[in-house]
């Protein structure tokens, strides 16, 4: 149940939470303009037709930040190769219109929107102009354009079709406007890459999960064998260095499975990421909106169990003069919202920072090689490049792993602080 929990709260987060300004080159070629136009559309002549109407050009360059970006972002398909994907279920809702549901496919790479929608460097968006037509539209392109809007210059997105330009309405996120979203013209509960391994690391987990549970019961009184010999080793560890000392005996295994879950869960998130191709590749604990869940998770885990003297050492500690207090006490009611948020950010920034510089040292084969035009630069940067991706990825297999250890492990502390029983007179005693 915990797990599942863990999955339907991460892909709630997620399905409402991505970045339509994140780049997939492998779609669209973008163009950008600082001219700003404010109309919702407009005749593609008024902005030269051709080139500014989102006509693909495959002899852009080699852009190493958005290609770099566009890996780590999530998408609504899996990019295999230039041109081949694996399509991945949309379910989109629109007040004006209904559901729309389908495969990703059905956008044809990029050249065709369907009800409004189309897709948008591997992210489905939503053409805001009511004077657009249903059903299926062919389409000859995206336009990016940097635009002033409320004094701040903003990446803004037209499509082109039948020789005009439609403005299109960025995603709707969950975040209200907090950290630049809002809610637009649509819902997205697609499922996503990121959503997609979220799915197969709960089924994999609950798959182990069964069959070591059936090797106990069949090696009752036995020595451990096959893959609960292999698994035995992760659960005796979490149980003596992580819940043990962090938690104390008297409470430590009421707490046991949610720890067990969330250090399994997030390595095996953390391990398929690792991996470079289908079903793997997705940048799932570098996605904040999954990173946020789990903290949260931790957060509600650790205050809802919160003995009386730990919200006594938060709201007005014991042995402390009152004018202290007074100081103290907005620094440890701060703290309780700090710690997740540090939860949050560390594992986030870890996860990310691997893939980052992982495609970046793949990166130079490019660089060197002035994308096809020096062979033997291209040479070098291979092996470069090479080598030093093979050992960030045996580090990045530590990280993977340590990862989920630290997060485990610093969740289990906090609970433990939570449940602690003090004894003050003891204490006033010395």
């Amino acid at each position: 149940m915990l797990i599942l929990a863990l999955v339907f709260g991460a892909t709630f987060a997620l399905a409402q939470d991505h970045d339509h300004g994140s780049h997939d080159g492998h779609d669209h070629d973008t163009h950008e303009t600082h001219q700003p136009h404010n109309d919702d559309h407009a005749h593609a002549d008024d902005h030269g037709h051709g080139g500014s109407c989102g006509d693909h050009h495959e002899d852009s360059g080699y852009d190493p930040v958005s290609t770099v970006m566009n890996h780590i972002a999530d998408a609504n398909e899996f990019h295999v190769w230039k041109g081949v994907h694996i399509p991945l279920p949309l379910f989109l809702y629109a007040p004006d219109h209904g559901w729309t549901t389908g495969l990703s496919s059905m956008f044809h790479h990029g050249h065709q929107a369907v009800d409004r929608y189309v897709i948008n460097h591997g992210r489905v968006n939503r053409v805001a102009d009511d004077s657009f037509p249903m059903g299926e539209v062919h389409i000859d392109g995206i336009l990016h354009k940097v635009e002033e809007v409320n004094g701040k210059n903003k990446d803004v997105y037209y499509v082109c079709a039948k020789g005009e330009l439609f403005k299109l309405d960025p995603p709707s996120t969950v975040d209200g406007g907090f950290l630049g979203g809002g809610i637009t013209s649509f819902y997205d509960f697609s499922i996503t890459k990121n959503v997609f391994t979220l799915f197969l690391a709960a089924i994999l987990l609950i798959f182990v999960w069964n069959a070591v549970a059936r090797g106990y019961k069949k090696n009752e009184g036995k020595a451990p064998s096959g893959i609960q010999s292999f698994f035995e080793v992760f659960f005796v560890f979490i149980r003596d260095e992580v819940t043990k000392p962090m938690i104390g005996e008297k409470h430590y295994e009421r707490f046991q499975p949610f720890i067990m879950t969330l250090f399994f869960f997030i390595m095996f998130i953390n391990l398929l990421g690792l991996v470079p191709f289908f079903p793997g590749s997705a940048n799932v604990t570098g996605n904040l909106a999954v990173t946020l869940v789990l903290a949260v998770f931790t957060f509600l885990v650790t205050n809802l169990n919160g003995k009386k003297d730990y919200w006594e050492h938060i709201f007005w500690m014991p042995g402390i003069p009152g004018w202290v207090k007074i100081i103290l006490t907005p620094v440890e009611i701060l703290s309780l919202f700090i710690k997740p948020f540090s939860l949050m950010i560390r594992l986030f920034a870890n996860i990310s920072a691997g893939h980052i510089i992982i495609l970046s040292l793949i990166g130079l084969t490019f660089l060197f090689g002035d994308n096809g035009q020096n062979v033997g630069g291209a040479a070098g940067g291979a092996l470069i490049g090479g080598l030093f991706t093979a050992f960030m990825n045996l580090i990045e297999l530590l990280v993977a792993l340590l990862q989920a250890f630290i997060f485990a492990i610093l969740s289990a502390s906090y609970i433990g602080a939570a449940v602690e029983e003090h004894h003050h007179d003891e204490a006033h005693a010395h």
